[in-house]
């Protein structure tokens, strides 16, 4: 499997590519995936863990302790649990994010799947959304999956973007663009 070297070479991307690949080894790779977005969602959440995986006052131990703790309360799988172990003893918890998102890729990348996060005015149905994943997957010549994200201020339409491209057909940067031509 070839993995970006944009990936490859950030801190995070080299953590996410070897917990990838001890996840492939033991075939886990869906429950690991399964345990970040848990593990995700928590951060999300929680202010107190966010606060646990980035403040440099807590030592490595008390830290490490943090993440057994979550990881139990999570139920997250032992190698996922490891991880995170390995991660507090590299003074690396603020990275979980990040590590997340690169996991996130590699595994998408491996199952021959792309991301679009698609960012729209209103929540779209399921129509639209089964619509749009079928034109997109046709565009791409893979499988898309899709993240959407409401943003009011786009007044209308859709912004979609795939990786580094960007399909931008809002409203607001319609009539942005309008304004612009008129300026002269």
């Amino acid at each position: 499997m070839e993995i970006s070297a944009g990936i490859q070479a950030s801190l995070s991307g080299r953590y996410a590519s070897a917990l990838f690949d001890l996840a492939a080894e033991q075939g886990t790779v869906t429950a690991v995936e399964s345990d970040l977005a848990k593990l995700s969602d928590a951060l999300a959440e929680s202010a107190d863990l966010r606060a646990a995986t980035t403040n440099p006052e807590l030592s490595r131990k008390a830290q490490g302790a943090a993440m057994a703790g979550v990881a139990k309360l999570l139920g997250l799988s032992e190698l996922t649990g490891n991880f995170l172990g390995v991660l507090a003893a590299n003074r690396r918890l603020g990275e979980l994010p990040a590590i997340i998102r690169a996991f996130r890729a590699i595994a998408a990348a491996q199952r021959g799947e792309v991301s679009a996060e698609v960012t729209s005015a209103h929540a779209l149905t399921d129509a639209q959304l089964a619509a749009l994943k079928d034109k997109l997957t046709a565009r791409e010549g893979r499988t898309v999956k899709l993240e959407t994200r409401v943003d009011p201020d786009l007044l209308g339409g859709l912004v979609v973007t795939i990786g580094s491209k960007r399909i931008d057909g809002s409203i607001r940067t319609r009539l942005n663009s309008l304004a612009h031509a008129m300026k002269g």
